[in-house]
Formats: structure tokens, C-alpha cells, sequence
């Protein structure tokens, strides 16, 4: 029986070869009709028998293309129009958006096998791709994805290019960034001051002078990269010196997986997200023969590695002498990624030697995403290309919502329907160029998702940026969210407990209802509301931001403030060369100049840290607590040392005063600071153990449910031991998967407790009505 049908399909549907797909899947199944991309995701009419018509509904879910990600398939019966054929038609622009917008994709294994083939007619080409694998994201001007509106549109197609864009049975059918040597974009290599090099091989010339030594700007998908030789000590040292960062650990590239098991111990795991479409950045534990510079990773057990994603990349492997290259991104330091070549040209003089450039503009950039894997799980510290701006499904609404995140690793989020969309990584919203960039792709979002502008909401610390940036947008309404319960929320939702839960959350700074500074926190609670139940004893922070700058100070305050006379004492004996310095922050502690208090566990890491000698004055964000965090051995479970726990108010506080007098004893004694650290880290586990069991005795009708977030939970001790004594203590566990549990998930946090207030406002105003 002869039957036609209407089919939507919804999901990341568009950029990733879907309409060649169901052409072929007609054709397969006999059946006529068009599929068209709109502004809802993809519209198909088929025509022929009933049988054949479940046949191919069956294929499309089972069998669609890689990088496709379907979330809904609405089919109705329509009357026969009699259609011949099947055909592809102009994609529609007009309706409500739906789309979910293409991401950036790794080169894929039959893009590759071309490039490396002398015979075919793109071999050694830099920007070949297709419908699996390229640019999407970054290159976009306009919804829907069609070359017209992207970057690629000012590329015409050779002839060779438009048979296979209009052939429906090849791969490069309607691939939008399709090009050729003939017809594409190209390469080419600039001097230090911006002039052109004259070479036939850009590319092979920029071999020849990273095996020389010298530093390259490449400019990539998302943005530039600075480059060289990871194994040329002198290299890697000039790069740091001429970019200013003296220890932060720099991203390598490896040419292949092989190459990388000379340097960096790989799980299964591991390597299949080092090989995945999103080829991330993933964090690894160096080998014991490890060759790589020792000014890459310097004080570091672990290593982040990625492998090349783009043609480009590979193509810079072709040497057998180079086998691995540090990756790192271009920007100077607080700044955006540089993604635009004047700019480029203007931030890196000094600092490039050369610059391999290309003409196809980027108009997103995007910085690389880096994870690590805890526990067999994924563990975002930073989530961008490859990654955004697919949504996440939610079970609730959350139409209307927009969300900006806090100050730090800034992101923002927005919902609509079901669809919560998380931006790319922006990064501190400390300087008008970072405010800008921020702003400006978050413009390009909501343009692209067309969702209303009910909620603003924004992180509830008085001195952060979003509070003025969120004026700008004429919200209905700002809805202020607590930091802490931020990130407890989004880890709630992506689990879709609709219950109450422990939350733990550890990080360095979240501004707290009582004004303080919070950051050691035990909450329980849901996505809507919490009630604090337990936290770290407060210690002032005189000169505040400095004492973050400038670890030694916030450990000098905590020893006085916590010890009194003995820590006076002992903090002159731990820093005997800051004597004079001591004596002012006492009196500003004892004045309360310049001074706030705060309770959190990266402070409290800070001054582990600089009481062990590690890190006194930090030279980026975290340098103390991550060096600290690498010198403990998890294999094996340390011996705490003492805590004290208290109660007022119904609120338990903890109390470091007596760890914190032993580990400086332990330091003036000599005793090994591996041995320090794997104490202390003990003794964090279990003062919240201690808190957690104090709590369930006091209350047992208390959900044995915990969520663990917070950009402390990086730490792999801390992570690894608190799952295994809550475990042991019968409490089901639960740690970020989708976002970051540091200020990078903040933002998704922010809108799932907002769609949760209204949902409880809407509940309240209807039972009002009853």
C-alpha cells in the first residue's frame, strides 16, 4: 500500500552530511520525495510503500552519519503528491529556529587516506574535508548552515569541487567548506615582521625552520596556536621567556598515538578520546623515560598531549624528525584567543618567529577543550571545540533563560525549550578585550537559537562583571544565584535528580549569602534552594586578591589568625625572609584594612603550598594548589593529620588550626613535602567524611545522595577518596560529566536554578489559584 509521510527531524542534523544520507536511504528503500534543511532541523516528504516507509524511519535512527546527534523525529501522514524521484532542495529560512548549530570536527581516516594519496588531486592539501569532518562552527555567519553563509563563500567551486558538492552518492555532497588546491583557500608563510616569505611549500619551509628551533604562529580552526619542536630544550625555554610564562604547563601536539607512548602513559580510554571527532586536549601521566624538553611540564607528573585534528596539523608531521610539538595557544596571558591576523601580527611580534597563515577567515574562535579522565569517567577542565554549542536535552523548560557565569574560566548558557546551549570557553572577565569577546558571541547565539529574554541570571558576588553586563540585554527579569548552589545544581540536573542531595563543593571563591567568601562548603538541598550544613573555619584574606597572587600571604594570615602568638612565631621561623611583611599584614588583619574573610579550599591549598615552599607567588591561576596536588601519591590512602570540628548554630565548621602547626613543624623539621602533601590531602577527605558522618547521625531521614563539584574535585586524591569512604558509607555518588565542575559548568548551574525557581513559583501561583 502506497502511503506519504511528513518526517522533522531535530538534532544536530545540519553540517554533518544528513540530507546525502536519507537521499541515499531513499533510493535504497524505493521511495520518492525532497529533504530540505530549515530553520527546524531537517524537513523530509517520502512517497511509496507503507513497508518501505518503516524501513527507512528504522535505518534513520539506527544507521544516520557520525557527527549526526538526532534528539527528535515527528512523523505524520500527508496526502500523495506523486512526486518522481528524490531530490535535495534549497534549504528555508523562515520558521522558528530549532537548530542545533554544526560543531567543529577532527579530519576524518578517508579525508586523510586522500591527502597522503600523490594521485589524488588534493594530495598534501591543507583544508581538505567533507560532510564528517572540518570547520563548521567557527566559519558560520548565518542559520542555516549553507556555504553561503559562511566564510567560505567568497571561495568559488572549480568544477572538479561542484560534481562532487552536487553528486547525492559522494561523501563531499553539499559539504559547505569543499574545496580544492584549485579553488580553496592556501597557505602561506610570513617573517617575524609580517612580510611574505618567499617558498613554493609554506608548509615544508615551516618544518625546516620548527626543526631549527624557531617559534610559529600557525593559525588553526579556532584561533593561533604558538609552536615549536617540544624536544629542543632551547626552544621551549625561549617560547616561555618570550611569552612571559615562566611554569604554566604548555600543551603538546604528537603526531600519532605511537609517538605518544614514548613520552605519556595512555589508557584505552584515553586514546579513544585522543582519536575522537572532538580530539581534545587530554591530561596524561608522563612515563617514567620521559624525553620530552623538561621546561614543558616543569614540577609535573602529568602532561597534556592531543593529536593532530586539522590537515594542516598532520601535514607538519611529514618529517620523521618531528614527532611532537608544543601547541599552545597564541594569546598573551588574561587575554581572548587571537583568532584575526592583523591582530596576530600585532600581539606576537617579539614572540614569532614566522606565521603560517591561510585566507579562510574565522569568525568564532575557539579555544581546545581539555579533559581528563577520573575514575574511568570523563572530566572536563575546559569544554570548546568539538564540543559547543551542541545542546544538552533537559527534561524540563527552560525557554527564555540566559545564563553568564561568574567571573573566571567565564561561559555563558542558554535555554531554550528543552535545549540548554553552554558557549565556547571565554575565560576571565577581567579587561575590556575579554568583556568584548564574550559578548559578542553570545549575541551571535541568541540571534541563532531565537529564544525570549525572560531570566537573566548571573553569579550573586557584587564585584563581578556580569552584574552590570546583564543590564545590557533588557531582561524581564535578573535572578541572582549563590556560586556554590551553581554548581551543585548542574551536577543535580545532569543526573535528573528530581530530589533532594548532599552537595560537596570545593574551589577557591564563590561569594557567600553571608558575605564572606565561601568555597569549603556542605550543602543539601535540590536545584531550587539548599541549606548549608557544614564549612571550613573562616581566615582573613588581607590585601584580598593578592593573597591569591601572593600564596605566602594568605599563609601568614591563617597561622596568626588560627594559632595567635605561636603562629605569629611560626610564620616568621616558615618565611624568615619576610619578616618586615608579616608585620603589616598582621596590623591590617588587626585593623581589618583591605582584609575579607573567606573559608575555601583553595586558600586553604595556597597556603599548604607556600608553607611547604612550592609556590609562595603564583604565576597563574591555581599554580599552587596544582603543584601541590602533584606531588601526592594516590595509590596509596595517607595518614591524616589532626582537625578540630565544631558546632554553632546548627552549622558544623571545620577547623584546620592544628594540621596546619603540625605540617609547618613538619616543614622546619625537613620532613619529605611528598610526605606533607599526601597528609594533607588525607586530612581533607576526612574532615568532610567526619562532617558527613555527623550529619547522617543526626538526621537519618536525610537522602544518602552526595554530588561532588567545585574545581578542587579536579584533584584526582581528593576526587578518587571521598567516592571511596562515601561509598563505603552507603551514599550513591555523583561527579560532573557534561560541564566542568570549576566556573566553566557555573553558568549551565546558574540556568537550572532559575528554571527551578520558576517551576516552583509557577506551583505555588497555581495552588494559589486552587
Amino acid at each position: 500500500m502506497r502511503a506519504a509521510v511528513k518526517i522533522a527531524v531535530r538534532g544536530r542534523v545540519q553540517g554533518v552530511g544528513f540530507r546525502p544520507f536519507v537521499f541515499l536511504l531513499a533510493e535504497k528503500h524505493h521511495l520518492n520525495g525532497k529533504v530540505q534543511n530549515n530553520m527546524d532541523g531537517v524537513k523530509i516528504h517520502l512517497e511509496g510503500e507503507s513497508t518501505e516507509i518503516q524501513a527507512f524511519l528504522s535505518d534513520l535512527k539506527s544507521n544516520s552519519p557520525r557527527l549526526s546527534k538526532i534528539s527528535e523525529i515527528l512523523v505524520s501522514e500527508v496526502p500523495l503528491l506523486n512526486v518522481v524521484g528524490f531530490s535535495i532542495i534549497e534549504s528555508e529560512r523562515s520558521g522558528t529556529s530549532m537548530l542545533v548549530i554544526p560543531i567543529d570536527s577532527a579530519v576524518c581516516d578517508d579525508c586523510l587516506k586522500e591527502m597522503n594519496d600523490p594521485k589524488d588531486f588534493r594530495y598534501q592539501y591543507p583544508f581538505i574535508n567533507c560532510t564528517q569532518c572540518g570547520p563548521r562552527y567557527t566559519i558560520i555567519r548565518e542559520l542555516p548552515y549553507d556555504r553561503w553563509f559562511t566564510t567560505m563563500e567568497h571561495f568559488k567551486m572549480c568544477p572538479d569541487c561542484r560534481k562532487e558538492y552536487e553528486d547525492p552518492t559522494n561523501r563531499r555532497h553539499h559539504a559547505q567548506p569543499i574545496a580544492c588546491p584549485k579553488c580553496g583557500p592556501k597557505v602561506r608563510l610570513l617573517s617575524g615582521n609580517g612580510n611574505e616569505v618567499g617558498t613554493d611549500n609554506p608548509i615544508l619551509e615551516t618544518i625546516n625552520q620548527l626543526i631549527d628551533g624557531k617559534i610559529i604562529a600557525i593559525k588553526g580552526i579556532g584561533g593561533y596556536h604558538l609552536c615549536c619542536d617540544a624536544r629542543n630544550e632551547r626552544a621551549v625555554s625561549l617560547l616561555r621567556k618570550r611569552k612571559r610564562r615562566p611554569e604554566r604547563p604548555l600543551a603538546v601536539m604528537a603526531s600519532s598515538i605511537s609517538a605518544l607512548k614514548e613520552f605519556a602513559e595512555v589508557k584505552d580510554v584515553e586514546c579513544t578520546l585522543l582519536k575522537s571527532p572532538e580530539s581534545p586536549i587530554v591530561i596524561l601521566n608522563k612515563r617514567d623515560n620521559y624525553d620530552l624538553a623538561l621546561n614543558v611540564a616543569p614540577g609535573m607528573k602529568t602532561i597534556g598531549v592531543m593529536l593532530p585534528y586539522t590537515p594542516l596539523h598532520h601535514l607538519l608531521f611529514h618529517d620523521p624528525k618531528m614527532t611532537c610539538l608544543i601547541m599552545t595557544s597564541a594569546n598573551p596571558s588574561g587575554m581572548p584567543i587571537l583568532y584575526q591576523d592583523d591582530e596576530a601580527l600585532t600581539y606576537l611580534n617579539g614572540i614569532a618567529d614566522y606565521y603560517l597563515v591561510h585566507n579562510r577567515e574565522i569568525l568564532h574562535p575557539v579555544d581546545d577543550s581539555v579533559v581528563q579522565i577520573q575514575e574511568g569517567k570523563i572530566d572536563f577542565l575546559r569544554r570548546s571545540r568539538g564540543y559547543v554549542p551542541d545542546p544538552f536535552v533537559s527534561e524540563k523548560n527552560v525557554s527564555g533563560i540566559v545564563a553568564f557565569g561568574g567571573q573566571q574560566k567565564s561561559t555563558f548558557t542558554i535555554g531554550r525549550n528543552q535545549q540548554i546551549f553552554v558557549g565556547p570557553h571565554i575565560g576571565d572577565l577581567e579587561n575590556i578585550e575579554t568583556i568584548q569577546h564574550y559578548k559578542t558571541e553570545l549575541e551571535h547565539l541568541l540571534k541563532w537559537i531565537e529564544t525570549s529574554k525572560s531570566v537573566g541570571v548571573i553569579d550573586a558576588h557584587p564585584g563581578y562583571n556580569v552584574q552590570n553586563l546583564v543590564k545590557e540585554y533588557g531582561f524581564e527579569q535578573i535572578l541572582e544565584v549563590q556560586h556554590h548552589h551553581a554548581h551543585m545544581a548542574a551536577c543535580l540536573d545532569e543526573y535528573q535528580m528530581n530530589k533532594k542531595a548532599f552537595g560537596i563543593i570545593l574551589d577557591g571563591t564563590g561569594y557567600g549569602l553571608d558575605g564572606n567568601i565561601w568555597g569549603f562548603e556542605i550543602f543539601y538541598g535540590d536545584e531550587a534552594d539548599f541549606d548549608r550544613m557544614a564549612h571550613l573555619h573562616y581566615t582573613p584574606l588581607p590585601g584580598s586578591e593578592k593573597c591569591i597572587r601572593e600564596p605566602w600571604r594568605n599563609a601568614v594570615a591563617m597561622l596568626v589568625s588560627l594559632l595567635e602568638e605561636k603562629g605569629y612565631a611560626m610564620a616568621k621561623r616558615v618565611f624568615p625572609n619576610k619578616a618586615n611583611e608579616i608585620d603589616i599584614l598582621v596590623k591590617m588583619i588587626e585593623k581589618n584594612v583591605n582584609t575579607v574573610y573567606a573559608g575555601t579550599c583553595g586558600r586553604l591549598f595556597d597556603a599548604v603550598s607556600a608553607i611547604c615552599g612550592i609556590t609562595r607567588v603564583s604565576s597563574y591561576d591555581g599554580e599552587a594548589a596544582i603543584k601541590l596536588s602533584e606531588l601526592v601519591d594516590d595509590s596509596i590512602i595517607h595518614e591524616p593529620y589532626p582537625f578540630e570540628l565544631y558546632e554553632k548554630n546548627q552549622l558544623l565548621t571545620i577547623n584546620f588550626s592544628s594540621m596546619l602547626e603540625s605540617i609547618s613543624l613538619d616543614v622546619l623539621n625537613g620532613i619529605n613535602t611528598k610526605t606533607i602533601s599526601g597528609r594533607f590531602h588525607e586530612t581533607i577527605v576526612q574532615a568532610i567524611i567526619y562532617c558527613m558522618d555527623q550529619l547522617t547521625l543526626q538526621n537519618s531521614k536525610l537522602e544518602k545522595t552526595v554530588v561532588l563539584s567545585g574545581g578542587s574535585f579536579h584533584n584526582r586524591y581528593l576526587r578518587k577518596r571521598c567516592i571511596q569512604e562515601l561509598t563505603i558509607r552507603d551514599f550513591t555518588v555523583f561527579t560532573p560529566e557534561k560541564v566542568p565542575c570549576n566556573d566553566g559548568g557555573l553558568s549551565y548551574g546558574q540556568l537550572v536554578v532559575a528554571a527551578a525557581k520558576r517551576r516552583a513559583s509557577q506551583c505555588v501561583l497555581e495552588y494559589q489559584q486552587k
